[in-house]
């Protein structure tokens, strides 16, 4: 089958086998997994979604670090290939999507059928492979920690991104005052497509000016709820923006900067600071993780959310994947697509 395979840390925008510099590999004859128990699903992968753990993980700044050489990726959809003898669940020709800690940038890839998640008759089999890591972590975010509730100011920073998307959609879902923040004049014009009641372009607005004019026309007293996945700077002036009371949900740094958050004035301010790693739910409290992800997918199959596919490339075309999350070209989800006519079939 083919896979990418990481035999490097380094730079993951160099096109695999170009050079011994070359952090991936492309491989056309990696072994098709075998199922492991007789729960065992295997997937034929449909499409994997690109998240900015994956970029940092083959450059070796990620939190873990699996022992090299590995197949990335994280986020997945596919079509049932084949079962094991005690699947219950699920049969040959379902639509399914999970995630992984690794192996995704594969044509298969086998899971316990626990692991699994029936996709909704309807649903686009691409945007449920980008739904799990992305969605799942906003609305893991918002509505089982932050538990979000109507009317509530909620300000999204790098809302054009895969997480910041997702934020804005849930946000508008549970019936916010949704602020998204983003640079470019194409990604604050997508946003208010979606409905957003305010949006902040930062290549010509000052974002604490911007918010508080708005605040002030809507007689709002501050920003209820912050989500964060940038850090930096951008942290540090949104502070200026939160009400008494206020949560903040630190999802990231996408800006390579990690932000201080001043205890002395979240004492004052009795603000509340969520740190939120989303694939840790899956070793201490994975029902969490599975009852969000059913809901999502309910939400998708009823047209609450929609899930923006801003770029498809192929296996081998992996590096521009990585070049347009590096580059922040993207306007909602990077995905790696399967052509299913060439999938390489297996045999039991």
């Amino acid at each position: 089958m083919e896979a990418l395979l990481v035999r490097k840390l380094g730079d993951p925008t160099l096109p695999p086998n170009a050079s011994e510099n070359s952090s991936l590999g492309l491989s056309t004859s990696h072994p098709i997994p075998n199922l492991e128990s007789p729960t065992s699903v295997r997937v034929r992968i449909k499409a994997t979604s690109l998240n900015f753990a994956n970029y940092l993980q083959v450059l070796g700044k990620y939190q873990e670090k699996p022992p090299l050489p590995f197949i990335p990726g994280s986020d997945y959809s596919g079509v049932v290939e084949a079962v094991g003898p005690n699947v219950t669940k699920f049969k040959i020709g379902d639509h399914v999507c999970s995630f992984v800690a690794l192996g995704s940038f594969a044509q298969f890839i086998v899971a316990d059928e626990s692991d699994l998640f029936q996709v909704p008759d309807g649903c686009d089999l691409v945007a449920a492979g980008a739904l799990p890591v992305a969605y799942g972590t906003s609305h893991v975010a918002l509505v089982h920690r932050a538990q979000l509730r109507p009317k509530q100011v909620l300000l999204v920073l790098g809302a054009a991104g895969g997480v910041g998307l997702s934020a804005v959609q849930i946000g508008k879902a549970c019936g916010a005052t949704v602020i998204a923040v983003a640079r470019g004049n194409e990604k604050v014009q997508f946003l208010k497509s979606l409905g957003v009641d305010h949006a902040v372009d930062l290549s010509s607005a000052n974002v604490i000016e911007s918010v508080k004019g708005f605040l002030k026309s809507r007689k709002l007293k501050g920003v209820d709820v912050l989500y964060d996945p940038v850090g930096g700077k951008l942290t540090k002036d949104s502070l200026k923006l939160l009400n008494w009371g206020a949560q903040i949900l630190v999802i990231g740094f996408a800006s390579g900067e990690v932000p201080v958050i001043p205890a002395n004035i979240a004492l004052v301010k009795n603000w509340t600071i969520h740190g939120l790693y989303w694939g840790s739910y899956k070793i201490h409290q994975p029902n969490v993780l599975g009852d969000s992800l059913k809901e999502l997918l309910s939400w998708l199959s009823k047209g609450l959310i929609t899930v923006n596919i801003s770029h498809t490339f192929s296996l081998a075309e992996a590096h521009l994947a990585f070049t347009a999350l590096k580059d922040r070209r993207a306007i909602g989800k990077v995905m790696i697509t399967f052509d299913d006519g060439k999938i390489v079939k297996s045999k039991l």
